[in-house]
């Protein structure tokens, strides 16, 4: 480490911290990804989401080809034909009869296509890969009567495309069809490319159409961009040439087929689907396999990003994959920056005698959304200083996040120091987004292979220093735990159990997480870690407060969460099993009892306070559980200070809210059961002042007219 880096290493951990509990919760439901089903979606904590989440449909792939003017195209792709470039050779004639048969499209636009091509001889239609771009090119020379129609092999280089024209032959038009070409920015595909291929069609009376990545390197060069039309088109109109027109309608409307319909696929997986639902109908395949062809179709995409050569896709671009995996639906920019600082980390695994080098310009984002089969939107994004609007990115398929994580983890072992390395640095990131976001993405890959996300990711984490590695390491059990991973509470209880305090303090945080799907459980948990702290104390100064303070915010949160009632029934339970368990739970209460209904308006009613208003007069039990644990906090020598510092604070509240007031009017009372407890609040209403000094408050005076003499 350099001088420079350890200094700055010293310095955050000087300034580290733990965060506060409610606003490391908030910052958890507002950044975690939409694939955890947390915050606005389901109440946290409100019950466990098991496999995978499927709930989000994905945005259908459609759009327009623009030739001047804005005209829609449609296009189908026959099953057999959605498979890669074909080696050199001639396309059968019945091949391209049945393509031109499924072949939808507006007739005007097929007419300035065809009479574009007629014209120039030459066509480039650019696009992602497998968006149907070969097949409508194949259509369009058969329509034009080329026979015979060739494809050219993919390596062929813009240089020498004339040259790979044949001879004329009398009597017949020929077509060509050059799919994928390859350019780079040293060969890119140029006007005099082009110009020299159109002069060498028209001496042999042929025609070329060329199809291109959307990243390709054109000079110069016109292209018309192309895009499929919905997915539900593509589909009817294959089962239409598969089955009969009544069958092919009941086939539309199976579950199954809505199910596949909702997520982002491709033409050549749609012709594929088509051609399963075709064997379904002659019952020859069973109905699982057109359930899980979906799932099945988008885990061959990603095993195609990732086995394809650096001619295919870029390590960069694979990387930018991984990173939008993690921070899908966060910030373009964010992702596309820590995308690079992946990139370098990969770099440096492949090449480890090199420094790494990452080009600075050069990425187009649109391109590199369509390479995603992802797009692009205008959001709000939560930051600590309210809601900021940005350019944000998601994957099409809400499914692929999980997905892709999945594979790069589990099939491509070589990639791990890379991505274990990345997600340290997430981790020590300063925004919390960021940080989050290694949460969540631990959480899947401890989903795929807890042993290893364990121990190369997690583990790290939970026995750091800084306190917020141990937030992350929390954090992304409580999500591995959200999305059906095992054993989570297990790990857990030996944390909270264990002689390593910050592994105490994680499973008590991600214990404050998961308690409200198990509350029983979680407050068994958080007793057992209370009475480890107190045992062998030699004095009341020995107890390590910093896990204490955690321990009192997991039971407020978990008070405040949405299973309260069973939490109140369980803390009430076990009040009096011993000292430590006491502590517990009179400072988790008080502790509960500084928190806002509305964390960002201080003028709110207290949570506490409105819980009991709301069941003053509606559930007899709650009202007189939640006043019996007022009276035992402000009776027991531990909490007496603290909990009267929050009455004090609520009555200031009460001077400037009515509804606080009503409140306490009706609390006050049964805080009163004997003598000493009227004496104590007696003195407090009638002694405390105002806000910043000034004379007490007129309502002090009202509110110690409902205490009842005893």
């Amino acid at each position: 480490m350099q001088p420079g880096q350890a200094a700055a290493a010293e310095q955050t951990e000087e300034s580290d911290k733990p965060q506060d509990a409610w606003a490391a919760r908030r910052d958890l439901i507002d950044h975690s990804p939409r694939t955890m089903n947390i915050g606005a979606r389901a109440q946290f904590g409100g019950g466990t989401v098991r496999g995978d989440q499927n709930n989000i449909a994905g945005n259908q792939i459609s759009g327009d080809v623009f030739l001047g003017g804005k005209t829609e195209v449609h296009q189908w792709t026959l099953t057999g034909l959605s498979t890669p470039s074909l080696a050199s050779g001639e396309v059968p004639p019945h091949r391209l009869q049945q393509l031109d048969a499924s072949f939808v499209a507006a007739a005007d636009t097929v007419e300035e296509l065809l009479q574009t091509l007629r014209r120039d001889r030459v066509l480039v239609l650019t696009g992602a890969r497998f968006t149907g771009r070969r097949t409508a090119a194949l259509v369009l020379l058969h329509r034009l009567g080329a026979t015979p129609v060739h494809i050219l092999d993919r390596d062929t280089a813009p240089g020498t495309l004339a040259d790979q024209l044949a001879a004329r032959e009398e009597g017949r038009v020929r077509g060509y069809v050059l799919g994928d070409l390859t350019t780079r920015r040293g060969s890119p595909l140029r006007e005099s490319h082009v110009l020299a291929a159109r002069d060498r069609l028209a001496e042999r009376d042929a025609y070329l159409v060329i199809t291109a990545g959307p990243d390709a390197v054109l000079e110069d060069v016109p292209s018309v961009a192309w895009q499929p039309p919905a997915g539900a088109e593509i589909l009817a109109a294959h089962l239409r040439t598969l089955v009969p027109p009544a069958r092919a309608a009941e086939l539309m409307d199976h579950p199954a087929v809505a199910d596949f319909l909702g997520h982002s696929h491709q033409p050549r997986e749609i012709a594929d689907f088509a051609r399963l639902l075709g064997r379904y109908s002659a019952a020859e395949v069973a109905e699982e396999a057109i359930a899980a062809f979906s799932r099945l179709s988008l885990e061959n995409q990603v095993q195609e990003w990732f086995e394809g050569d650096e001619r295919t896709i870029h390590l960069r671009d694979k990387a930018f994959l991984v990173a939008l995996a993690a921070f899908d639906g966060g910030p373009y920019a964010l992702t596309a920056e820590l995308s690079d600082l992946l990139y370098r980390y990969l770099l440096a695994v492949e090449h480890p005698d090199h420094p790494p080098e990452v080009p600075v310009f050069g990425t187009h984002i649109g391109k590199r959304l369509q390479l995603a089969r992802a797009e692009g939107f205008a959001a709000d994004e939560h930051t600590e200083w309210g809601p900021v609007t940005q350019y944000k990115a998601r994957f099409l398929d809400d499914r692929t996040s999980l997905v892709l994580l999945d594979v790069v983890w589990t099939s491509h072992p070589s990639a791990r120091p890379a991505l274990v390395k990345w997600l340290g640095r997430l981790a020590d990131d300063g925004r919390p987004l960021v940080r989050t976001r290694a949460a969540s993405t631990a959480a899947v890959l401890a989903r795929t292979d807890l042993p290893s996300a364990m121990a190369l990711v997690i583990e790290p984490w939970a026995t750091s220093r800084l306190f917020r590695h141990r937030l992350v390491a929390a954090n992304a059990l409580t999500l591995a735990h959200h999305i059906g991973t095992p054993n989570i509470p297990r790990i857990l209880d030996d944390w909270s159990s264990g002689e390593d305090r910050r592994l105490r303090w994680v499973a008590t945080r991600a214990y404050a997480l998961i308690g409200p799907e198990l509350p029983e459980k979680a407050l068994a948990a958080l007793r057992a870690a209370a009475r480890s702290l107190h045992q062998d104390l030699d004095a009341p100064d020995d107890i390590d407060w910093e896990t204490a303070t955690e321990l009192f915010d997991a039971v407020a949160l978990l008070l405040l969460s949405p299973a309260h009632d069973p939490v109140l029934v369980e803390l009430l339970k076990h009040l009096d099993d011993d000292p430590a368990v006491r502590a517990l739970t009179l400072g988790g209460f008080v502790h509960a009892c500084r928190q806002q209904e509305d964390e960002h308006d201080p003028s709110s009613r207290p949570a506490v306070l409105a819980w009991f208003a709301e069941t003053a007069t509606t559930d007899a039990q709650t009202a007189a559980g939640l006043a019996l644990l007022w009276r035992r906090a402000l009776g027991d020598r531990s909490t007496t200070g603290n909990a009267l510092d929050v009455l004090r604070d609520w009555v200031l509240l009460a001077d400037r809210s009515p509804a606080v007031e009503w409140a306490l009017a009706a609390l006050l009372p049964r805080l009163v059961t004997s003598s000493t407890e009227y004496q104590r609040l007696s003195h407090l209403l009638r002694t405390m002042p105002g806000e910043d000094g000034a004379p007490p408050p007129q309502v002090a005076a009202r509110l110690l007219t409902t205490l009842p003499h005893s």
